[in-house]
C-alpha cells in the first residue's frame, strides 16, 4: 500500500515539472515570433503579387498574342532603327512587342525618342531593350561581318520566354501590315524553323553561286534581313551547337558572318527552312538592274531591306524617298492625308532613277492598306 502511494506522488511531481518546461517554452516561442515581426521590415511585393490573378491572365494572353519584334541596335543605327520602328506601327492593328538588344550607351536615346511619341501610338506597343550578349569569344562574335550583325543568332537563347517572333536588320521599312508577314508562321510544316528569302532571283548576278567558298542553301543562298523564327522549335534543334561548330570549321571561308553561317546551316538542314518570295525582303538588287522581283512588280513590295545604306545614300534613291517619308512622318496628322501624298512626291522625285522607275513597288502596298482604313 505504501510503494502505492510513494509511486502516485512520484508520477505527479514528474507530470506537474513536465507541464512546467513545455510552458517556460511555449512562452520564450511567443516572445521570439513578437521580436522578429517587430523588428524585420515587411518584404515589398513583386509585380506578379500586386497584380491580380485576373490582370496576370490578361498579360500573358497579351503576351502570347501579340506579334514580337526584334531588332539589334549598334554604332550609328539608332536613327535607322525608330524609322524602321515608326514604319512597323503605324501601319499594324495587332499589338506589338519589340525587344532591342542594344550597346548600352544607346539606351537612353533610343528610349527617350520612343516615349516621346503620342499616346495613340504608345498604346499600341511596348518596347523592351537588353544589352547585346554573345558566346565566348564575345569580342570575335560581336564584330563578325559587321559589329553586332551575329546578335541574331543567339537571339533563342537569351528570349526563352517568347514562342515565336520576327527578326529584322535597322535598313528595314514595313510597307504593309505585320500581321501579313506573320501570317506565314501558320504555312510552316512541322519540321520548319525559320523563314528567310532567296538572295538573288537570277544567276549571273547572285552572289554565293559565283564567290562563296563554303556550303550555301540552295542554287543562291539565303538573306538573313529579314527571318520569322519559332524559337521554341529552334531551342529544341541543334541550332546553337551547330552554328558554333560551323563557324570554328569554316569562319576563314566566310564573307557576311553571320548569313553565310544561315546558309550553312541550311544547306544541312534545308527541311528546317520556309521560303518565302523577294516581296518579303525586297533589296536594290531586285530593281538596280532591271526589275527581277516578280510577286513586287505585280503586287508591290511588303518589306523594304535598303541594304548597303541605301536608305541613306543616293546610290538607290527610290529607297532613301521612302525612308524619308516616314522619318519626317510627325504623327499630327492622318497617314493618307499626309504621310501618303509626301512618299508619292519623293518618288515622282526619283522616277528615272533606276529602282524609281518602278515607283509602284515602293508605294503600292501602302496605298492599299490606307484605302482600306478609309473605308
Amino acid at each position: 500500500m505504501r510503494r502505492r502511494v510513494i509511486y502516485k506522488f512520484w508520477l505527479s511531481a514528474i507530470s506537474l515539472v513536465v507541464l512546467y518546461l513545455l510552458y517556460v517554452v511555449r512562452q520564450r516561442t511567443d516572445q521570439n515570433v513578437q521580436r522578429v515581426t517587430l523588428t524585420e521590415k515587411p518584404r515589398e511585393r513583386t509585380e506578379d503579387e500586386r497584380l491580380g490573378p485576373t490582370e496576370l491572365d490578361n498579360g500573358a494572353k497579351l503576351w502570347r498574342n501579340s506579334i514580337h519584334l526584334s531588332i539589334v541596335v549598334c554604332g550609328d543605327r539608332g536613327n535607322e532603327s525608330i524609322t524602321l520602328i515608326k514604319s512597323a506601327v503605324l501601319l499594324t492593328k495587332s499589338y506589338i512587342v519589340i525587344h532591342i538588344f542594344a550597346e548600352g550607351e544607346l539606351h537612353s536615346s533610343l528610349q527617350n525618342q520612343l516615349n516621346s511619341w503620342p499616346h495613340h501610338i504608345t498604346k499600341n506597343f511596348e518596347y523592351h531593350l537588353y544589352r547585346t550578349k554573345y558566346p565566348e569569344p564575345s569580342q570575335e562574335w560581336k564584330l563578325l561581318f559587321k559589329p553586332c550583325a551575329s546578335q541574331r543568332l543567339f537571339i533563342p537563347s537569351l528570349l526563352t520566354n517568347v514562342d515565336s517572333l520576327l527578326y529584322v536588320d535597322t535598313d528595314v521599312l514595313f510597307l504593309s501590315p505585320l500581321e501579313k508577314i506573320w501570317s506565314h508562321f501558320s504555312r510552316f510544316n512541322s519540321y520548319q524553323v525559320i523563314a528567310m528569302a532567296p538572295d538573288n532571283e537570277v544567276r549571273h548576278t547572285a552572289w554565293y553561286n559565283r564567290f562563296a567558298k563554303h556550303p550555301y542553301y540552295g542554287e543562291l543562298g539565303v538573306n538573313s534581313g529579314v527571318i520569322l523564327m519559332n524559337l521554341t522549335r529552334i531551342r529544341a534543334s541543334t541550332w546553337l551547337t551547330s552554328i558554333i561548330k560551323y563557324h570554328k570549321e569554316y569562319k576563314s571561308k566566310m564573307t557576311y558572318g553571320d548569313q553565310d553561317l544561315m546558309n550553312i546551316y541550311f544547306h544541312f538542314h534545308p527541311d528546317e527552312l520556309y521560303i518565302y518570295p523577294c516581296e518579303w525582303n525586297y533589296r536594290p538588287d531586285h530593281c538596280m538592274y532591271t526589275s527581277v522581283c516578280e510577286g513586287a512588280n505585280r503586287d508591290g513590295a511588303h518589306v523594304l531591306h535598303g541594304n548597303r545604306r541605301t536608305m541613306q545614300n543616293q546610290k538607290q534613291r527610290a529607297f532613301k524617298a521612302v525612308y524619308s517619308a516616314f522619318k519626317e512622318y510627325d504623327f499630327q496628322e492622318k497617314l493618307m492625308i499626309s504621310f501618303l501624298p509626301m512618299l508619292l512626291r519623293n518618288l515622282e522625285a526619283v522616277a528615272k532613277t533606276p529602282c524609281g522607275k518602278v515607283g509602284h513597288i515602293f508605294s503600292k502596298r501602302v496605298a492599299q492598306f490606307l484605302n482600306q482604313e478609309e473605308k
